[in-house]
């Protein structure tokens, strides 16, 4: 599993990377919670293990903001705050597991085991390349934590190319995805769409990561 631990306190880092190393995961470690809360917008992870008491953005705001921009990355929060009332504000921000310290790493990689089992298919609620966040449920989209305005149809070419991330997605394809599995029309409404698209992507700033693929189609650069 790809993992991202977020805890300021020096030996417990330390511990939990190699106790999660030694069981053949690989590990992202940062100590505040404005770092940990880019990773989780902008890298893909399994699993974030989360300490609440952090420098900076508390692990609460860090869980909240997580999930207010659409992350489902499945969440287990560590802390020393233990009582049921402080459990329960972890669960209502969205955690899915809650760890209190001092833990036995042999239970960590048990609940570690059961989150992913838990959420292995829950049907994504969100997709994620990047800073790009379309949020399935809800209809929106967001870059960099700013929403943006689609239309019904930016929002389904979108979808596909982002499922498809790093992939070429024929315009062909992209016809059918938006309008009939039998398509055989003129593929040239779909320029018209995607020059829309990568105006928008990019008046919210940084590239509109949108290529043509001459000859082919489009695809969206994995960042």
């Amino acid at each position: 599993m790809e993992i991202l631990v977020i805890e300021d306190d020096g030996s417990i880092g330390k511990a939990l990377v190699q106790g999660l190393t030694d069981a053949g995961h690989d590990c992202v470690w940062v100590k505040d919670g404005e770092r940990g809360l880019e990773l989780g917008h902008t890298q893909q992870f399994d699993v974030v293990i989360l300490d609440l008491l952090l420098p900076g953005e508390p692990g609460l705001q860090v869980l909240a903001k997580l999930r207010g921009d659409g992350i489902r990355t499945p969440v287990i929060v560590l802390t020393a705050l233990g009582t049921i009332e402080e459990r329960v504000a972890g669960l209502n921000a969205g955690a899915d597991d809650y760890l209190v310290k001092p833990f036995a790493l042999a239970e960590l990689l048990a609940r570690l085991q059961a989150v992913c089992r838990r959420t292995a298919d829950r049907p994504a609620a969100a997709l994620q390349v990047g800073d790009l966040v379309l949020d399935l449920t809800n209809r929106r989209f967001t870059r960099g934590g700013a929403e943006i305005d689609l239309t019904p149809t930016e929002f389904s070419l979108l979808e596909l190319l982002m499922r498809h991330a790093g992939q070429v997605v024929t315009r062909k394809m992209l016809c059918e995805h938006l309008w009939a599995a039998d398509w055989e029309g003129t593929t040239n409404v779909i320029e018209v769409h995607v020059t829309r698209l990568r105006a928008k992507l990019q008046r919210q700033g940084g590239d509109a990561l949108i290529q043509t693929v001459r000859g082919r189609g489009y695809a969206l650069r994995a960042t």
